[in-house]
């Protein structure tokens, strides 16, 4: 499966939007336009909308409702945060949202305990050689994710 290029926030709410639906999951969208409006931008002056190179920066925030709880922060630098169970992926490429989500919701993803390192992790394997993988910090596993274990 070939990875589709999302080039702004916007078409990337869309891949989300269209993998919730295939899955059954209900969504809501928070958007936040303008670099005084934006995350990243937080030395921006009060009513700035642009950046200084022009452009107009959009941020948007997406929740996917059910088990296991998604959450989705697309940053207008090309990448997002991915929160799965409280479980944080920082800087995945906007283009993996939606092979990530599919590999979430399509029963892919999975925990791995290990005693060297220590801990238990969450592994999102996606089409291709990409794989993501996050320490579980909370010792109490969510049922989705103690669920998952293999």
């Amino acid at each position: 499966m070939e990875r589709a290029h999302l080039p702004t926030t916007e078409s990337a709410v869309v891949a989300i939007r269209d993998l919730a639906m295939e899955f059954g999951v209900s969504m809501s969208v928070t958007d936040d336009i303008g670099a005084d409006q934006t995350s990243r931008r937080t030395s921006a002056e009060l009513f700035t909308v642009f950046d200084p190179d022009g452009s107009l920066p959009h941020e948007a925030f997406v929740e996917l409702a059910g088990s296991p709880s998604v959450s989705v922060r697309l940053f207008p630098e090309d990448d997002a945060r991915i929160t799965v169970d409280g479980v944080e992926f920082h800087d995945v490429p906007r283009d993996s949202v939606p092979g990530f989500l599919r590999s979430v919701y399509g029963g892919l993803a999975r925990t791995k305990g290990r005693l060297f390192p220590p801990g238990q992790w969450l592994i999102v394997p996606l089409p291709g050689d990409e794989t993501y993988k996050e320490l579980i910090v909370d010792a109490n596993l969510t049922p989705w994710l103690a669920r998952s274990a293999r």
